[in-house]
């Protein structure tokens, strides 16, 4: 390296270890190393702070699985990863369970009208929703637990219920007696005369109260069911989630996660179920709802005809797109899913896949240290502040433009996207599309480059827009010709 480069480099690093320094002073230590997250069960923003020191245990619910996921059952997935691998960089073991409902009403409908064992719906239903979340580079959880592995748990918790007073067998059913609870509604904050206007809950002659819900329902002779004390039947709905729970992660637990949707009743109800089976124990400490998603401006239902699988968005965009895209509001706001916010994404991503594209500097893994003085990492600290450690990646981005050679730039923008599971290809596999044969691709390039070597432009033009057709882009520079997907 000569004399004049060697005075640049430092020049660079030193204007970088200056921004750095500021970023630290401004955003203060203590932002840095403590995450804050927001309880639905308080209502406020809470600095973490786990039941083991060193082991968090988080679980999220799951889809119930008879047909492809919904782009709203991707949001709960794309959010509790990206928190998940914010708690694997500060805490030595993080458990995170997602579940598989795969015993419900819906299911059976779907089974019987298929002409399948409901064994073998779910089993196509849940492979495919494993393969489309793979496809949002969502890390796989820790332990996936499916409901009917724990018909012997809820059973169980059942007995526990009757046993101490919660719960009361009528007509073949076990109900949850909520008048038994003095604090019953705490998490949504509803009294019982308001849980019932306009709630999902069955009216019928056999409860106590109508706001009374099944723990145990009566099967037919063609319906699945288990033997049990009560009878051949199967479980509620919310039993489901209280004994996965039990049974992986304990009485109590760190995060339970889910979408606003799931607070009542089906939160409520867990809640109620598990603190009364445990003697009033506490169920779940820091509980976190993303928003709603909704579609072009209206809510999405099947109704209004705006009802987007993950799987039909995947035949037109990038799964990172669409990861972005469910990252570019913050978690717990109604986000507006369109194929404007989809080509938004796509665009910031070009944009931040350019910055690496064009740097040529390697990129190193970062250290505890670097990682916890990155802005990006602060605002995923505050609550998972997802616009704001993009807005910060873009930053990041426009700095490495200036410096291509830095590394700390480079590798910073990196590591701090993993975080958020983005810019998880090569920049050029991300421009190029991973296409099994680029040979035509290369040999219309270089019949291009011989076109105008021999001063033949209206040939090399015609390349060009041949290949533009077909959604190529061809991009000149000093080092030659290269090409990206449009």
């Amino acid at each position: 390296m000569s004399p004049e480069k060697g005075e640049a480099s430092h020049a660079i690093a030193d204007i970088y270890v200056a921004r750095k320094l500021k970023e630290i002073k401004y955003n203060g230590i203590l932002r840095l190393t403590m995450l804050k997250v927001y309880n639905t069960a308080t209502r406020a923003k809470e600095t973490f702070t786990p039941i083991e020191s060193d082991h968090v245990k988080m679980y999220v619910c799951g889809p119930t699985v008879y047909n492809y996921v919904h782009i709203g059952n991707a949001r709960p997935v794309v959010v509790f990863d990206t928190l998940f691998r914010v708690l694997n960089c500060l805490f030595k073991q993080v458990t995170y369970a997602r579940n598989i409902t795969d015993i419900d009403d819906k299911i059976m409908k779907a089974a019987k009208e298929q002409g399948i064992s409901i064994a073998a719906l779910t089993a196509h239903y849940a492979d495919e929703y494993v393969k489309d979340m793979a496809q949002l580079n969502a890390l796989s959880p820790t332990i996936s637990p499916k409901a009917t592995d724990h018909v012997g748990d809820m059973i169980a918790m059942v007995e526990a219920l009757i046993a101490n007073g919660h719960a009361y067998e009528a007509d073949k059913h076990v109900l949850f007696d909520v008048k038994s609870m003095d604090d019953y509604g705490k998490l949504s904050n509803r009294s019982l005369e308001d849980m019932l206007e306009g709630a999902r809950v069955e009216v019928a002659s056999y409860k106590k109260y109508a706001g009374d819900f099944v723990l145990w329902k009566p099967s037919s002779e063609d319906e699945p069911g288990w033997d049990s004390p009560w009878g051949r039947g199967r479980p509620g709905w919310h039993l489901e989630c209280s004994a996965m729970i039990e049974n992986h992660l304990g009485d109590t637990i760190d995060i339970h996660g889910g979408g606003r949707d799931l607070i009542f009743p089906h939160h409520e109800n867990e809640l109620a179920q598990s603190q009364c089976a445990h003697n009033g124990k506490q169920y779940v400490k820091y509980w976190m709802h993303n928003g709603f998603i909704n579609v072009d401006g209206e809510k999405m239902s099947k109704s209004l005809g705006n009802f987007k699988t993950v799987r039909d968005l995947l035949g037109k965009f990038h799964g990172e797109a669409i990861r972005f895209a469910l990252l570019s509001g913050q978690y717990r706001s109604e986000l507006d899913f369109s194929a404007e916010l989809l080509n938004q994404a796509k665009a910031s991503l070009d944009a931040l896949y350019g910055a690496l594209l064009n740097s040529p500097a390697p990129v190193q893994a970062l250290s505890d240290e670097q990682r916890n003085q990155s802005a990006v990492f602060a605002a995923l600290l505050d609550d998972l502040n997802t616009p704001l450690a993009i807005s910060e990646l873009h930053k990041l981005s426009k700095e490495l433009n200036k410096f291509p050679e830095n590394a700390d730039l480079k590798s910073e923008l990196v590591g701090m996207a993993e975080l958020m599971g983005l810019l998880q290809q090569e920049p050029d596999t991300w421009f190029q599309g991973e296409e099994s044969d680029t040979s035509w691709i290369e040999d219309l390039i270089a019949q291009r480059n011989q076109a105008k070597l021999d001063k033949n432009y209206a040939r090399a033009d015609e390349i060009r827009e041949e290949l533009k057709a077909k959604g190529i882009i061809l991009l000149d520079s000093k080092e030659g010709t290269s090409w990206r997907k449009e």
